[in-house]
């Protein structure tokens, strides 16, 4: 069953996001009222990076007066619908990501996270 799960199958639909124009400190507030790791981060529906709590802790307490985009990863392994659930555990398995964005067309559409992933296998007959 697992072999036919195809990204769209298992992502989530309402993404928190936040704005490459956004202060670091918004995006971690917003991440911890939301209670998330990470969020992508969209300019008009465009991925342009992700940002997690990670981030945050590691460039320190001067980080929050940063721009998200000062802060943000910008090279991003990212799926779109079809990608087969296969190969987007394979990658959070070999890189240790936490989250993928599934975009279309270059915006972005649906996050899978590890939790969402194991919600989803969790459900299956």
């Amino acid at each position: 069953m697992i072999k036919k799960l195809k990204a769209e199958d298992i992502m989530i639909e309402e993404v928190r996001v936040t704005s490459p124009k956004d202060l670091v400190a918004a995006a971690k507030l917003k991440m911890m009222r939301c209670n998330v790791g990470g969020l992508p981060v969209v300019d008009n529906r465009r991925l342009v990076g992700i940002i997690t709590h990670r981030d945050v802790l590691l460039a320190g307490g001067e980080a929050l007066g940063l721009k998200v985009n000062d802060l943000m990863t910008k090279e991003l392994y990212v799926a779109n619908r079809d990608t087969p659930i296969l190969e987007i555990t394979k990658v959070m398995a070999d890189k240790g990501y936490q989250r993928i964005p599934v975009v279309e067309n270059g915006n972005l559409v649906g996050l899978i996270t590890q939790s969402s992933l194991i919600r989803a296998l969790a459900g299956l007959d």
